[in-house]
């Protein structure tokens, strides 16, 4: 009687620790629901397409997804927190995301331990009503479990993952691959300024361009007159009215000159704000201008408009479409452990702020541009203005693990691109591949290599043939393979058994170099 009232209980408490609000299972064209929880949450389904919407607010809603269907689907709205369990799920859209959280608190998706899960989205065209991506969320995605998760985008236009906010993984095994082709490529745009398109702007926005403005080599050109410190008058200079530039907005009197040309206060201009950042004179554009191209639904593998974090696991991201980046956090990328492994076409890794690398051994290869790409915001020319001393958040900052950058296309994109912000180096093994502007690529400095770090120009690469680092007594420091060929790299080396003083050798074939650490941050060419 004991024991059947212990295996009782066993059985009890098993079923109450598995126990869902509600619970999928995919069959085919079908879909059987076990919905445990039915106030506040109203299921309805559609053969194996599934739309569940919770005005849950306090309680976090809990749903297991099962089974395997080629034309299926979950749209969750809720007001709460969520957490959905994969156990073992194989889930093909036709259209749309396979896994669509309109989530306005958290979301978690863990992965069943054990279980191997499959989320496949073939078409991305109605993007306005079905998220162009695998996963799509609204809010904050925690991705965790001791299972495998694999992310695949066949069709055109669409991502791996994607979210409004916040991206966290822990533990998982997580693989993301993207195959399809953009949905169009965006003219270059200069966000700033009024008139502008795109590509060549309606000058008649511009104060001074009438309709009738006279074009000249194609540039319409204006009438001088009507511009302060322009008088009927106004003194021609190889055609050019010269005017007083102390009239105009911005440039006062005693304007310094630049090249014999005053620099104005460009926040008093229209497109260029208050707080238009200015590197040695020039404006911040607002983003909008760039000389790389910018693609209507690229097919990224992970991008988030805030911030991505990896605690721990093992995430592969592969893309194969021009423009396609791997992982992207607009607000920043933490690497804090576990093991990353990113291929793409365009930036393996890129943000418009931070990347930190802080214990994952991460490798980032690009085919066409630039590995690890950080845009902070001022970073661009920052060296060649006034403001060359201002404080600005450093691109990147590596303090531990191991980061191997490696771009092939060679000058001028390069293994680690900082836009000329900082870059901090407080420990771990670096190893960056590519060419740089000039084969000078972002490095660090005396200040900020608080571990010695030496940049290596002219290393000669080839294709699957080791690279070897030793210290002076002919000790093995390290180690590398290369999946491509490059006749001269500019490549940042780092590791923590690097001293001042020391004196190392680099190897590979076709190339050796013997040189002295001689201060915490050392060119050797």
């Amino acid at each position: 009687m004991q024991k059947i009232l212990f295996w009782g209980l066993l059985f009890f408490m098993g079923s109450v620790c598995y126990a869902q609000d509600i619970t999928i299972r995919y069959d085919g064209a079908t879909v059987k629901v076990k919905q445990k929880t039915k106030d506040s949450v109203n299921v309805n389904i559609d053969g194996a397409k599934v739309s569940i919407e919770s005005l849950y607010k306090s309680h976090q809603l809990t749903l297991r997804l099962k089974g395997k269907s080629d034309d299926g689907q979950l749209v969750l709205s809720t007001a709460g927190k969520v957490k959905v369990t994969l156990d073992g799920l194989t889930l093909t859209s036709q259209e749309g995301a396979p896994l669509c959280l309109k989530n306005k608190k958290k979301a978690e998706v863990v992965v069943g331990k054990g279980t191997k899960n499959t989320l496949t989205i073939t078409a991305c065209n109605d993007t306005a009503n079905h998220k162009a991506a695998v996963i799509w969320a609204k809010d904050n995605l925690l991705l965790s479990g001791k299972g495998t998760l694999n992310i695949i985008a066949t069709g055109d236009g669409c991502r791996g993952i994607k979210t409004k906010k916040n991206i966290t993984i822990n533990d998982l095994t997580l693989n993301v691959t993207t195959s399809g082709d953009n949905l169009g490529e965006k003219p270059f745009g200069f966000g700033g300024f009024p008139g502008f398109d795109g590509e060549m702007p309606d000058f008649s926005n511009f104060p001074g361009f009438g309709n009738d403005s006279t074009m000249r080599g194609g540039f319409p050109m204006p009438d001088f007159g009507i511009f302060p410190g322009f008088g009927n008058d106004s003194t021609m200079r190889g055609g050019f009215p010269m005017p007083d530039f102390g009239n105009f907005p911005g440039f006062g009197n005693d304007s310094t000159m630049r090249g014999g040309f005053p620099m104005p206060d460009f926040g008093n201009f229209p497109g260029f704000g208050n707080d238009s950042t200015q590197q040695g004179g020039f404006p911040d554009f607002g983003g909008g201008f760039s000389g790389k191209h910018k693609y209507v639904a690229s097919t990224k593998g992970i991008a988030s408009k805030g911030k991505i974090t990896i605690n721990s696991g093992n995430v592969t991201v592969r893309t194969s479409t021009a423009g396609a980046e791997g992982i992207e956090g607009k607000e920043g990328i933490i690497f804090n452990g576990g093991k990353v492994d990113v291929f793409a076409t365009d930036d393996a890794i890129n943000a418009n702020a931070t990347i930190e690398f802080n214990g994952t051994h991460v490798t980032a290869i690009s085919t066409t541009n630039d590995a690890i790409d950080s845009n902070p915001k001022g970073g661009f020319f920052m060296p060649f203005g006034n403001n060359s001393n201002q404080d600005i958040d450093p691109a990147v900052i590596v303090t531990g693990g191991t980061l191997y950058a490696w771009s092939q296309v060679g000058s001028p994109e390069e293994g680690l691109d900082c836009d000329f912000a900082p870059l901090v180096i407080e420990g771990g093994t670096i190893f960056t591949v590519g060419g740089g502007m000039g084969e000078m690529p972002s490095v660090p400095t005396n200040e900020t290599a608080k571990q010695p770090t030496v940049l290596l120009i002219g290393l000669n690469i080839a294709k699957d043939e080791p690279i070897s680092v030793f210290d002076d007594n002919g000790k093995l420091i390290d180690t590398i393979t290369i999946p491509f060929s490059m006749r001269r790299s500019a490549s940042l080396v780092g590791t923590p058994a690097f001293k001042i003083g020391g004196t190392y050798t680099v190897k590979t074939k076709g190339y050796e170099k013997t040189f002295t650490i001689k201060e915490p941050f050392t060119t050797v060419r």
